[in-house]
């Protein structure tokens, strides 16, 4: 059966080096685009490679977009194939941020169709606690493979649909994933407008965690989203732009709670026009 969802350090330890697994490097710095980079190369878990966000996880932003757009699929798919990804691949995608970024692999991976996909639970963190061994520089260039994007098993959500959420006063539908202080307008340290959209609730994504940075247990994340008493597949998570709000996508999944979708513009992409309503308490 393949790994879905999350995979722990034991696990992925005992598969290390097996043919058919392949792990990637998703850490990044939303306010220096080059420190993933320059960390995986000070060290990284054996054999991984590097997936940067900015140029990998995300297509370049425009005038009227969110700061992370999503990548082309087919590029993306070509990608994946170039770093010896095959569609029968288990990839495991780890950071070193609780999963924040990490998350974002593993939902771009399920728009591509892609099922054999998880998350390191506890992240760098978790592998280096068990005693797990780092490589310096990059790691040599595996064999390419053949990847083809298959029929989604995720569901993007675009602005005219969250746009129609909230003209219809639907609350409960959108899930907000940064920080309290954010959602409520009080700062805003990487958009120009603070606060956030109408009938939002805020679901931080750093809550789905432990102190140790590992998800909470399925049982305990179910209790923590037990507001949503609605069909999961109706929520619609955001955050600042697309990447966090995969978190309590995965957290969701993670919880038995399946089909909720992200809207991958976020709020960088919502306040993109002015005549947009925005919210603060």
């Amino acid at each position: 059966m393949p790994y879905t969802t999350l995979v722990s350090a034991e696990t992925l330890n005992a598969h290390l080096g097996k043919a058919g697994w392949k792990i990637f490097d998703c850490r990044c710095s939303a306010s220096d685009p080059s420190a993933g980079e320059e960390r995986y190369l000070a060290g990284h878990l054996p054999s991984a490679r590097h997936a940067d966000l900015d140029r990998v996880l995300a297509a370049p932003p425009d005038a009227s977009s969110g700061r992370h757009p999503l990548p082309d699929r087919q590029s993306l798919a070509t990608w994946l194939g170039a770093e010896g990804v095959g569609n029968d691949t288990q990839v495991v995608t780890y950071d070193d941020a609780g999963g924040a970024f990490a998350a974002r692999l593993w939902w771009l991976m399920r728009w591509l169709g892609h099922e054999a996909v998880a998350v390191l639970d506890g992240g760098l963190q978790a592998w280096q606690a068990l005693g797990g061994s780092l490589e310096t520089g990059e790691t040599r260039a595996p064999d390419p493979a053949q990847f083809e994007a298959g029929p989604s098993l995720v569901a993007p959500v675009d602005i005219e649909d969250v746009a129609a959420i909230v003209q219809a006063h639907r609350p409960g539908r959108l899930i907000d994933a940064r920080s309290p202080g954010r959602y409520r307008g009080e700062n805003e340290p990487l958009d120009p407008v603070a606060g956030h959209i109408p009938g939002a609730e805020n679901y931080p994504f750093s809550e789905n965690l432990d102190p140790q940075h590992l998800f909470l247990p399925p049982e305990k994340l179910r209790e923590r989203f037990r507001a949503l008493s609605m069909n999961p597949g109706e929520i619609v998570h955001y955050c600042g732009s697309g990447v966090t709000a995969c978190h309590n996508v995965l957290a969701m999944e993670h919880a038995g709670l399946h089909g909720s979708r992200l809207y991958p513009g976020s709020w960088s992409e919502w306040i993109r026009d002015p005549s947009r309503p925005v919210a603060k308490p």
